[in-house]
């Protein structure tokens, strides 16, 4: 048997040659290694297989089922429930922030409100002067029966016309009128006097002069403090009639908290720059048709209950304002300019009745009219603004208030209301 030598080492087996795959393509991955795939059960029953030379005619057994669609709608309404939720949360904290930001507005026009008593105490007084034969003229002085404090003004007329009668008393449950004569120099008359209210210095009240002449022309204008003196031109101008009214309408919406206040509750109540202007336009529209209606003559309706309505519906506007429920809004929240048309229908009877206080002039009726509306939009749509122009300054600064706050100008409307309501009824009885 042979040995190997200590000196010869063993020989080493030689390695396998490596086998390399031919790759079809590039992009050809290495072949993995495979795995069973798991059978899976189909979620309907699959229709039997049919010869491929057989007609359908000829084919027996029954209709193989045709597969359902699923409906989506389920799915479509959880895709929406998230974006309306998102809706109805975004839309109530912008009338959170848009309550609290009008808030130092409502509390301000509350506290600053003149005698709950009336709804315009400062309404305006008419001095009236009526041109009779041989320079004589008869003189009537209306004011109101509700004075604020200071309130005592008096006309002063030329020192070349004298009183020549005692003053006549009438009165009626809102004003008192003073009736006497003066007797001017023959073939001057009225024209070119200088007329002057005394007191108006102390008192935000405004005079109506209403001068008739002796051709039957009509001079008007306003007198107020800063501008207490008129001189009575020969010459009346339209302009006058107009720039009087105006300014009488302007003032009058601006010193009526009851309709102030109802104009500030419809800013609560929407939401929405065009939902707001159509509201406070059917507003607009409504008290425009009562108020020429009854300045006209056409409807006569009793003022102390009309007042007594309008401070109702502003209540009824706070009561609103304070109850809300999503499930079953009301018809003020679903159709707030109808509510809107309605009560301007009602608040313009209110208009009507401190413009027939004044009167209009006889041949200047529709003019006197168109201006004295103009005032009135132009006055509310100031409030509007400044009101809109304190919610975009005012809402940052209190946008991490308490939620109670932004209520409290809802509370304070209906309680200025309701002691309104109450007032004018106890007036009455």
């Amino acid at each position: 048997m042979e040995s190997w030598s200590s000196s010869v080492s063993p020989p080493t087996p030689k390695p396998s040659p490596r086998v390399r795959r031919k790759r079809s393509s590039f992009c050809e991955r290495p072949p993995t290694r495979s795995r069973p795939i798991p059978s899976r059960k189909p979620r309907w029953p699959l229709p039997p297989r049919h010869p491929v030379n057989e007609s359908p005619s000829q084919r027996v057994g029954p209709k193989p089922p045709t597969r359902a669609t699923p409906s989506r709608e389920p799915l479509r309404a959880i895709r929406r429930r998230p974006v309306e939720e998102s809706k109805v949360h975004k839309r109530s904290t912008t009338k959170r922030l848009f309550a609290m930001a009008v808030l130092p507005w409502a509390l301000a026009l509350v506290a600053l409100a003149p005698s709950p008593a009336a709804a315009h105490p400062l309404a305006p007084a008419l001095l009236e002067l009526q041109t009779l034969d041989a320079g004589q003229a008869e003189v009537a002085w209306k004011t109101s029966r509700l004075k604020p404090r200071g309130a005592d003004i008096r006309p002063l007329l030329p020192s070349e016309c004298p009183a020549i009668s005692d003053a006549r008393v009438d009165e009626d449950e809102q004003s008192v009128t003073l009736r006497w004569n003066i007797q001017c120099p023959e073939g001057q008359g009225l024209v070119g006097r200088r007329i002057a209210i005394s007191g108006l210095e102390a008192t935000r009240i405004d005079v109506l002069v209403r001068v008739t002449l002796a051709d039957g022309r009509v001079v008007s204008t306003v007198l107020h403090a800063g501008d207490s003196e008129f001189l009575i031109p020969a010459r009346p101008e339209k302009s006058q009639v107009l720039r009087a009214y105006t300014q009488l309408g302007f003032e009058h919406i601006l010193t009526g908290p009851d309709h102030l206040l109802f104009v500030l509750g419809l800013i609560l109540l929407v939401v929405g720059t065009r939902p707001l202007v159509k509201t406070v336009t059917a507003f607009t529209v409504g008290h425009s048709i009562t108020l020429s209606i009854v300045a006209l003559g056409w409807v006569r309706v009793p003022s102390s209950l009309i007042e007594i309505l309008i401070a109702g519906s502003v209540l009824l506007l706070a009561v609103e304002l304070t109850t809300r429920s999503p499930e079953r809004p009301s018809l003020i929240r679903r159709k707030p300019w109808l509510v809107a048309l309605a009560f301007g229908l009602l608040h313009g009877m209110g208009f009507a009745g401190a413009l027939a206080e004044i009167g209009l002039p006889d041949d200047e009726i529709p003019l006197a009219l168109f201006a004295f509306n103009v005032g009135i939009e132009a006055g509310q749509l100031a409030f509007v603004a400044v009101i809109l122009t304190g919610n975009a300054l005012l809402r940052a600064p209190l946008s991490r208030a308490p939620g109670w706050l932004f209520r409290a100008p809802a509370y304070a409307i209906g309680t200025l209301a309701v002691y309104w309501m109450l007032e004018r009824t106890a007036a009455i009885f």
